[in-house]
């Protein structure tokens, strides 16, 4: 499983040094396209999320993927190797440098298409795969905070070792190396495949979303009864889950695509014609619960759209800075962000083993997956005010001719570090444990699914900036990014205050038997 985030940074840590360097494009330009492919990669694992639930399962959908991914890493190693395939390098101390060809810049959509596609197709299947491998909420939730951990060292693998390699050997031999950990990783992997325990694909979980709403709008005339019998329940069997007999008080439209009226049919589990007009009182129930889920989603989009934007303009403050570590290394712009994964992994290790443990014996019941995001939260905003503080205080040394060190930068990545800590596996645990069990790929892509949106807003969100002040030209020394930090504080906070509404009133399906706490999450 390590070889696969190996591959899957290696290639995207450092594209935007990659773009500016080798293709000629301009530092903003190539954070927003950096910012749009990253988007492609964090919201296509919905698609292979979809296709391993409904009709393939996990472990063909990783083996393709797998594949796809070992192609476009190959095509970028070609391309480095053949200098036809790129711009001709700028010239020393010239200002004039050679736009990419359409056939060049063809080319190389092309290869980051097939490794982003690829690279995706196993970014949350292995998650719900791993998940999938245990029974109890407990042992799933220690599972993905150990998955989260392994991620993150591959990050730390290729945001350190891969990315020196592009930086001060060759971009050749760091994408080959990234091909290479890719190559074993399939092999691995589907060597494997005898000793999984495989789940069998459900067909499309959102086809019983849809045939919900049709029906609650077709009896949108007929009056809600309070009487269990009056209701339709469905797949009473043995490989089927307990089904509620009663539908919930909750979004009480939809109650009526479960009543029986007397234009339905005698109901029959096999009928196609029954389910446009007749659901299942559990069906119903797993739609009210992803309709529960849409606000919190939203909540989580707009505290990622910091940290990505954070994630851009890092690697373009590193290369402006100083990066001498001694007399004969100089650290790498895009390494930069193997700080906040660094951080990130001492912290997922000292939670797990320290401060989880802790707060339960100090209260006498753990903390909940919310609370958990709740606190990644508050340090994702401090750690926005303290990029905007060191911005400040590097556009002060380029006044006096100076240059800050690179070191100032590790402050802002270490807090926001702990907060994706907090917040990375307790989102996947919450969205894998709340979703209907039809819906599990779906609900570890849909994390994945919140960052592409919010690499799309952060994208967004500097063109807005570009188009009405002056703070971001291409050369960031004469501009003012410590503002545009201010602005994500400012959002932050808002976004803070709209989490700890929806978080005090949801109230949790599948959290009380495993946890023994009240479903009512509290965050205060």
């Amino acid at each position: 499983m390590l070889g696969m985030p190996v591959t899957s940074f290696g290639w995207s840590v450092n594209l935007i040094v990659y773009l500016i360097e080798e293709f000629n494009i301009k530092s903003i330009a190539a954070a927003q396209i950096t910012n749009i492919v990253n988007g492609c990669l964090s919201m296509l694992p919905v698609v292979a999320a979809i296709l391993a639930n409904s009709f393939f399962g996990n472990t063909p959908v990783i083996s393709v993927s797998a594949l796809i991914s070992l192609l476009g890493i190959v095509l970028l190693t070609l391309i480095s190797f053949f200098d036809n395939l790129r711009p001709r390098p700028c010239e020393t101390g010239s200002i004039l440098c050679n736009s990419p060809s359409k056939l060049q810049f063809g080319i190389l959509c092309a290869a980051l298409a097939l490794v982003t596609t690829g690279s995706a197709g196993t970014r949350v299947t292995l998650a719900s795969a791993g998940a999938n491998q245990y029974e109890k909420r407990k042992d799933q939730g220690s599972f993905f905070n150990w998955y989260v951990l392994t991620v993150n060292i591959g990050a730390i693998i290729s945001a350190t070792a891969i990315v020196y390699t592009q930086d001060n050997v060759s971009w050749k031999l760091g994408f080959g190396l990234c091909a290479a950990a890719n190559l074993i990783s399939a092999i691995v992997f589907i060597s494997g495949k005898r000793f999984y325990k495989h789940e069998k694909p459900m067909g499309s979980p959102f086809t019983s979303l849809l045939c919900v709403l049709v029906a609650s709008m077709v009896k949108r005339k007929a009056v809600i009864s309070s009487k269990e019998e009056d209701y339709h329940n469905r797949g009473i069997g043995k490989e089927a889950k307990p089904s509620v007999s009663m539908p919930s008080k909750s979004f009480r439209f939809l109650n009526r695509a479960a009543l029986k009226t007397e234009g339905d049919k005698k109901p029959d589990v096999d009928s196609i014609k029954n389910i446009w007009s007749l659901c299942s009182v559990q069906e119903v129930e797993d739609c009210k619960s992803v309709l529960q889920l849409l606000p919190l989603s939203l909540a989580i989009i707009f505290v990622t759209t910091p940290i990505v934007t954070q994630s851009s303009f890092m690697v373009l403050q590193a290369l402006v800075t100083d990066r001498g570590l001694g007399p004969h290394f100089k650290v790498p712009a895009a390494s930069v962000q193997v700080i906040s994964i660094i951080s990130s992994c001492i912290f997922i290790i000292m939670n797990n083993w320290i401060v989880y443990p802790l707060y339960h014996k100090l209260t006498h019941k753990p903390l909940t997956p919310l609370q958990k995001v709740g606190i990644g939260h508050v340090f994702i905003v401090v750690s926005m005010a303290v990029s905007a503080v060191v911005e400040a205080k590097r556009l002060r040394t380029v006044e006096n001719e100076d240059h800050m060190s690179v070191l100032w930068l590790f402050l802002p990545l270490v807090v926001v570090g702990i907060g994706e800590a907090f917040q990375s596996p307790a989102n996947t645990d919450f969205f894998y444990g709340e979703f209907p069990e039809s819906l599990r790929n779906t609900a570890t892509s849909l994390i994945s699914l919140v960052f592409g949106i919010s690499f799309y807003l952060s994208t967004a969100l500097i063109d807005l900036i570009q188009r009405t002040t002056k703070w971001l030209p291409d050369d960031i020394n004469h501009g003012r990014v410590d503002n545009v930090y201010w602005v994500l504080v400012i959002v932050g906070v808002l976004n803070f205050g709209y989490f700890l509404a929806c978080s005090w009133l949801y109230r949790y399906r599948n959290l009380q038997g495993d946890n023994e706490q009240d479903p009512k999450d509290i965050i205060t």
